[in-house]
């Protein structure tokens, strides 16, 4: 059975509308992250499912590639989220100002 790439690409734009949704709407930093790891595992989707229709081994080799910086963009992400809650106590992004300490 053969899924159509279609299918693949709706469901893409669906996770990824979501995402942005998730970012634009939410002001907790770490949902926010969490939006932005649906937008990438959206672009992976569509990667993937271009990769299948065409019969390419380029589109795993960029989702091997985007899951890497994903996994990095945690990391840091999670990082500074942790600093900044040690020192404001909060994770709200409306809460937060940089410039005033």
């Amino acid at each position: 059975m053969v899924v159509p790439v279609s299918y693949y690409l709706a469901l893409s734009v669906a996770l990824f509308a979501l995402g942005v949704i998730g970012v634009l709407v939410r002001r907790n930093i770490l949902v926010i992250l969490m939006c932005i790891e649906m937008m990438l595992n959206a672009v992976n989707l569509a990667f993937i499912g271009f990769a299948d229709h065409f019969k390419a081994v380029d589109g795993q080799v960029f989702v091997f590639f985007v899951m890497t910086v994903a996994a990095a963009e945690v990391a840091v992400g999670l990082a500074l989220i942790v600093a900044i809650f040690r020192t404001r106590a909060t994770v709200y992004v409306d809460d937060l100002n940089i410039l005033k300490w």
